[in-house]
């Protein structure tokens, strides 16, 4: 066989065929070029920008837009070499079906929950990464739900009864599960609002401790006795939550008690080294103080002693209320001042008859 025959066998057999082939690697070649340097080139203008997600929506549209690029080869290559319109049809129909499903999955990496548009909405509104994260999800299902519907539509069907049916399931499912829902919003407030975070001591009705876990259904408390106890977010939503960690300053409050012989100007000596002691002292809050003769008591005479210690720290509060204490009981045997014991006086009146 000559060239001349093997230029006809071409020309008869396999130029439609070829030229199909050329368009498909014309636009391989075309996504290879987008990704390697137009990528790279909008990175590079991205970077001169002020704005933190655009180099996001880039990266998050590079593959789609590449497998986009191909699929558009392959469709024109398909309508080159089908003649057939039923065949032609179903092709475009196919190319609109990848067409929604990559469109849809670059919407689908744009809310990732560690994109830059989320992590920036985050930090706009102070939202916590376990509510972004619920976020990411719920905008991945929406997105999956409307393309799923899309392409059903695309390819001829009538959703009407599927929705009508997830309608009537949807509400059977609600009223099984609405304990985990109420749960489920209930984690949402408490993201949103932060009442308490990972790590804060608080107390909410009988339960305190500090905070171990905070998930969408509930949170973990460790106790003091170290029991933990997993609390339904729906309660905690409800019920008053003190949040012990985020006091600026620590309250100390008691009655010193004295006895009623100690003499009126030892008394006002106490009170005046109390007073410089607490003034003084390094872990005390200076801005509230109050060393008062507060009452005469049953069996004696009682000292408010009020202040604030700069840490909130349990244990640190505790070492320097210690501190105090001793402190105090060291002024009160310095100056011949002894403390009250609880006592009752009885008084018999004797009849005269």
């Amino acid at each position: 066989m000559n060239l001349a025959n093997l230029i006809d066998f071409w020309k008869e057999y396999l130029r439609e065929y070829t030229i199909a082939l050329g368009l498909v690697l014309l636009f391989y070649a075309l996504s290879r070029i987008f990704s390697r340097y137009i990528v790279r080139f909008l990175l590079y203008l991205t970077a001169k920008t002020e704005a933190d997600y655009d180099e996001k929506l880039v990266l998050a549209f590079k593959k789609p837009l590449a497998r986009i690029i191909i699929c558009t080869g392959l469709y024109l290559a398909g309508l080159y070499l089908l003649e057939n319109p039923d065949y032609q049809f179903f092709l475009t129909r196919l190319f609109r079906s990848a067409l929604i499903i990559f469109i849809a999955q670059g919407l689908y990496n744009l809310v990732d929950s560690t994109s830059g548009l989320l992590i920036k909405l985050g930090s706009a509104y102070d939202l916590d990464k376990l509510f972004l994260s619920l976020l990411s999800k719920t905008i991945r299902a929406i997105i999956f739900a409307i393309s799923f519907t899309i392409l059903v539509q695309e390819w001829g069907y009538d959703i009407t009864g599927f929705v009508a049916g997830l309608g009537i399931g949807g509400l059977a499912f609600a009223l099984a599960a609405q304990d985990t829902i109420a749960n489920v919003f209930g984690g949402i407030v408490i993201l949103t609002e932060k009442p308490f975070t990972i790590g804060d001591w608080i107390v909410s009705g009988d339960v305190e401790g500090t905070v171990e876990d905070i998930t969408f259904r509930s949170t973990k408390v460790r106790t003091f006795a170290h029991a933990l106890i997993t609390m339904p977010n729906s309660i905690l939503a409800k019920q008053p939550i003190t949040n012990w960690s985020r006091m600026g300053k620590r309250r100390v409050s008691f009655n010193l008690r004295v006895r009623y012989s100690t003499p009126r100007d030892v008394l006002q000596r106490c009170l005046d080294r109390i007073r410089e002691l607490l003034a003084n002292h390094d872990q005390v809050h200076p801005d509230t103080i109050f060393v008062n003769l507060d009452k005469f008591g049953e069996s004696s005479l009682e000292i408010l002693v009020y202040f604030f210690t700069k840490t909130t720290v349990r244990a640190r509060w505790l070492e320097a209320k210690e501190s105090i204490l001793f402190a105090i009981m060291k002024i009160l045997e310095e100056e011949g001042a002894s403390l009250a014991l609880p006592s009752r006086s009885i008084y018999i009146e004797q009849d005269k008859n």
